[in-house]
């Protein structure tokens, strides 16, 4: 059940109001940025705990040494502000101090995802065109892999144990901290400089580098660190990924501007999870809907509840795990949102209305506008009226929810900073939508907003899909599937499944008798991250295809994995056998009745 009315309205506005309290410091001066606050904070509190790994645990002092520490060191390798540097690694107490040290110069740095490799890994790098490629030492095969495509020279720095990027914190000594942090002090780029390249894949294409602003991180941090109540006190469990805004900007910055420490894991572990959170004694946890149904499908234990989380915060927790979830695991509140990384708009559900995504409070609607409008399924574009302008939908009618932009200086909180691709940038856009002249951000999914102003999701528009709490390109899997012998076409789409989030990968494949299924998975393999590779497959004798030859794939994605008319063979991939096996009648009942595992 919901909590009580009263009680959650006044939580609500207190929650509201400590937000905007917290951005109030933007204003204090432009060049404050993200290192500047953790310089504050590490006067503050020294000795305070920060940052902690699997190998490492930092203090404020310590961690304000690495940002220094690698500052000066990048200087000195004559990087400059405006340079690009990539970075590829996995999550661990350096990752943020990296990213942070290269940003007081100016830096601008690209958070690689850690699943790509080959093609698609070096379209991302391309996408931005850095000077430097910071990895991990896990990463020396992948990284030398890709060398010889790319198109301009890269200097490549890794973190191994005897590189210059290696973990500095047993070199720490006070007196060195205070002279880099004299030099950084001098470096100090502009709040609406870029920062940060966050990639995503939004709603068609291969992932795009969004650029992120000085600005941008801090409203982040600051307004997730108000929104939480974050304090000294609080210990952030974060097994997110540090290349996504979420786990690397939102969960890592919110809590250290609040003085908090940040628990890092590299991957989340159903099995491990709860003993682990008890373990270091965590009182918040950065989640996304996923890892919630992930651990509600644990087996039942005796210590189910026994920890000291007091807030659960993340997106895409669907109605049916939330109350469950919640109540099986004894959490005191649940903070369900929505943001994108590249929007002009975030909702918050600080009342806790089970299922909802949140919605905008009164006194903030002229400041952040967002509607729903109809959206053509037929032609993937907004419904116009006979004047030229968009439609809004009805109450509880789903509809595209667009966000009002404003690219003026007064109004960053719905400024669109967009992406390295100019054109990319220009099709999230939307103009003339209900007066000449006004100009709206296209969210790409459908929403529909109840009586009280509370907005629900419904899914997405367009060819891509969200899979194990990320969003799989259909361009992007159907040109690595191509690229397979034997393959003549291929058409991607999303599928639903029993006791599943999201959509699963489905590909249909027109094929020739050289195909395999075997060589198929060795090249997804090395071409595609686990999450975007298909877990079905439908093997089909001709596509239908419209006037202009696209290919028809609306009845295929109908017809799902389990309503196929014909002939066509499907086939599920196991996991466990890492094969794809046919679809009988037997393992579509276990797959209904959850003894599959996707």
């Amino acid at each position: 059940m919901d909590a009580s009315p009263q009680l959650t309205s006044r939580n609500s506005a207190q929650s509201w109001i400590r937000a905007l309290s917290r951005l109030a410091v933007l204003k204090e001066d432009n060049t404050l940025t993200l290192a500047c606050l953790l310089e504050r904070v590490a006067a503050i509190q020294p000795d305070a705990e920060a940052l902690t790994d699997e190998l490492h645990s930092v203090t404020f002092a310590q961690m304000l040494h690495l940002i220094n520490s690698y500052a000066t060191y990048a200087s000195r390798q004559s990087l400059k502000s405006g340079d690009v540097v990539g970075l590829l690694m996995d999550n661990c107490v350096q990752y943020g101090a990296i990213w942070i040290g290269l940003n007081r110069l100016g830096v601008k740095v690209a958070l690689l995802n850690t699943h790509l490799a080959n093609e698609a890994l070096v379209h991302c790098i391309e996408a931005v065109k850095p000077s430097v490629l910071i990895y991990g030492s896990r990463f020396e095969a992948v990284v030398k892999a890709i060398q010889p495509s790319l198109s301009e020279p890269v200097a490549l720095w890794s973190d191994g144990p005897k590189e210059p990027m290696a973990c500095s914190i047993a070199a720490y000594n006070a007196s060195e901290t205070q002279s880099l942090s004299s030099f950084a002090e001098k470096l100090r780029p502009s709040q609406d400089s870029t920062a940060l390249y966050i990639y995503t894949s939004g709603t068609s294409g291969l992932p795009k580098a969004a650029e992120i602003s000085h600005h941008r991180v801090m409203q982040w941090a600051l307004w997730f660190c108000g929104i939480m109540n974050v304090k000294a006190t609080d210990r952030m469990y974060n097994c997110l990924p540090l290349y996504h805004s979420v786990g690397g900007v939102v969960a890592l910055g919110a809590t250290l501007v609040g003085g908090g420490t940040v628990v890092l894991r590299r991957k989340f572990s159903a099995t491990d999870f709860w003993a682990d959170v008890q373990r270091e004694r965590c009182t918040l946890f950065q989640y996304i809907g996923e890892l919630c149904r992930y651990l509600i499908n644990m087996p039942p234990s005796p210590s189910d509840g026994e920890h000291q989380l007091r807030l659960c915060c993340g997106n895409g927790l669907r109605a049916d795990v939330w109350s469950g979830f919640k109540d099986r695991f004894k959490i005191p509140s649940i903070l369900e949102y929505y943001a994108a990384t590249e929007g002009t708009f975030s909702l918050y559900n600080c009342e806790e209305k089970v299922g909802s995504i949140g919605r905008i409070p009164p006194f903030l609607q002229q400041t952040l506008r967002v509607e729903l409008i109809q959206h053509d399924s037929l032609t993937a574009t907004p419904t116009r009226d006979s004047a030229g302008h968009c439609v809004r939908v009805e109450v509880n009618q789903p509809g595209e929810a667009i966000g009002l932009v404003s690219n003026s200086g007064s109004s960053r909180m719905t400024r669109f900073e967009g992406y390295t691709d100019a054109a990319a940038s220009e099709k999230k856009l939307l103009r003339n939508v209900f007066e000449i002249g006004d100009c709206w951000y296209r969210t790409g999914d459908l929403m529909r907003r109840d009586e009280q102003g509370f907005f629900y999701f419904v899914d997405r528009v367009g060819d891509t899909f969200r899979w194990k709490g990320e969003n799989v390109s259909t361009a992007e899997v159907e040109l690595a599937i191509q690229k397979t012998a034997g393959v003549l076409a291929a058409v991607v789409y999303g599928v639903t499944v029993p006791r599943s989030d999201g959509r699963a990968g489905m590909a249909a494949l027109q094929v020739g008798p050289d195909f395999s299924l075997g060589v198929l998975v060795s090249s997804l393999d090395g071409s595609l991250p686990a999450y975007a590779r298909p877990v079905f497959l439908r093997l089909i004798e001709q596509f239908e295809v419209t006037g202009t030859f696209k290919t028809k794939k609306g009845h295929l994605q109908d017809e799902g994995f389990d309503r196929v008319i014909g002939d066509d063979a499907v086939y599920l991939f196991d996991n466990q056998t890492h094969t794809y096996a046919l679809l009988d009648e037997q393992r579509k009942a276990l797959l209904y009745s959850g003894a599959i595992r996707l």
